[in-house]
């Protein structure tokens, strides 16, 4: 295990660091441009760049790429949505990611305002297509730095702070511990799966403001719940009537007082 990983950690540090260092920039700035997220793993990219890091300056030339990467791939994502958004959300792109996922983008924005731009960061599909929201909302550019510039940071000196002291500490171990790879390799395993949970409990957390709203039914003085008709508003705007809609469900011939006998 130990040769494998010396021979991987030798390749990514024999290339020259200040190329190393652009290459991670680049790729996290296509990592957080528009709709690029979803296919570039920027995040893999950051992590093998940071295993190679000797020194603080190093350390630091990275990070300080990393977030400037990170701040321009979503200006760009800005910039394409302030200009061409309705164009890429009716393309053939824009079709496959489905619109769905649109609209949940569109309403965690529009009831979450700024910390959904914060928050969005760390979220899987969302970190690609809230930019690109927020340039077609009434939001300034301005605004939108203020709330992404921290979680930008937040995310890269996260990975490359746990990257490099993974491979430092390997480095440090690999001549007296032979099982010293397996040591780095649950340290990045670890930390890849602590990401997950956050995300997950971050993303569960979030979900009520992403999706449709619904009406609902109110409750009398004496606690107890009216019936009325519930309306549910669909994604398209569409009011769709439930079944308890007067004079087509169940509910609607119990609701209605019987008829008394005319008759003396």
């Amino acid at each position: 295990m130990n040769e494998i990983l010396d021979w991987i950690l030798d390749t990514v540090q024999s290339v020259d660091p200040v190329l190393r260092t652009l290459l991670a920039g680049l790729g996290i700035m296509l990592e957080t441009s528009v709709l690029i997220g979803l296919v570039v793993p920027g995040d893999t990219i950051v992590i093998v760049a940071s295993t190679a890091v000797d020194g603080p300056v190093e350390y630091f030339a990275l990070a300080i790429t990393v977030v400037v990467g990170a701040l321009v791939g979503e200006s760009i994502g800005f910039a394409l949505g302030r200009w061409f958004g309705p164009h890429i959300q009716r393309s053939r792109l824009g079709h496959r990611i489905g619109a769905h996922n649109w609209r949940r983008a569109q309403r965690y924005l529009e009831r979450r305002g700024g910390p959904a731009v914060f928050i969005s960061r760390f979220l899987p599909v969302l970190h690609s297509l809230v930019p690109l929201t927020v340039g077609m909302s009434t939001m300034s550019y301005r605004r939108f730095l203020a709330w992404t510039a921290p979680a930008c940071v937040i995310w890269a000196f996260a990975y490359v702070s746990v990257g490099s002291a993974a491979a430092g500490g390997y480095r440090e171990l690999s001549e007296d511990l032979h099982w010293a790879g397996y040591l780095f390799v649950a340290v990045i395993a670890v930390f890849l799966v602590a990401v997950w949970g956050v995300k997950k409990l971050l993303l569960r957390s979030e979900a009520r403001h992403m999706e449709p709203a619904e009406s609902i039914a109110p409750v009398g003085a004496d606690g107890v719940v009216r019936v009325v008709d519930v309306v549910r508003v669909e994604d398209d705007g569409t009011p769709n009537a439930g079944e308890g809609e007067r004079g087509g469900g169940p509910d609607a011939a119990a609701s209605d007082p019987p008829q008394q006998d005319a008759r003396p």
